[in-house]
């Protein structure tokens, strides 16, 4: 069990081929591991600053996500809906539900995102291709253990 309560933003990996974005950043959350076992074991919020025209392409997940927009507009899409939405929108992903969604703000976009689970599959459905990659396919469906990707910052 913890309180955090100061923010470490960090550029995304620029590693990832699929979803590129140099100018945006996040701060990825769990509670941290304690030995006697009395911490929460699967939350994570990952608070994300995009950039404008940056955003995350359309995938899926293993588990459910809630998303909510904190700051600025972004096209949303989910499933086969899309729309515009603002500050104060949540969205609220089914496992295995297409979704996505671009900064259309002209400035900072502020959104956070909730899984209740650590480790979750992503399957990418488009790019936001790294350069020197467009016209690839997206990767393959991969596994993402936030834990790991936590303590290795």
């Amino acid at each position: 069990m913890a309180i955090i309560d100061t923010p470490n933003y960090l550029p995304f990996p620029e590693g990832d081929p699929d979803n590129y974005k140099p100018g945006s950043s996040m701060w990825p959350v769990m509670d941290p591991v304690s030995p006697d076992g009395n911490y929460v074991k699967d939350l994570v919020v990952s608070f994300e600053r995009l950039a404008s025209g940056e955003g995350v392409p359309l995938h899926i997940h293993t588990t459910e996500e809630l998303l909510i927009v904190d700051e600025g507009e972004v096209e949303a899409h989910l499933g086969d809906e899309r729309r515009v939405v603002g500050p104060g929108a949540v969205i609220f992903v089914p496992s295995g539900t297409p979704h996505g969604f671009r900064n259309l703000s002209g400035g900072v976009v502020r959104l956070h995102a909730v899984v209740g689970r650590h480790i979750v599959g992503t399957q990418m459905l488009d790019r936001l291709p790294r350069p020197g990659t467009e016209g690839q396919p997206p990767q393959p469906a991969r596994i993402d253990d936030f834990r790991k990707f936590i303590n290795a910052l």
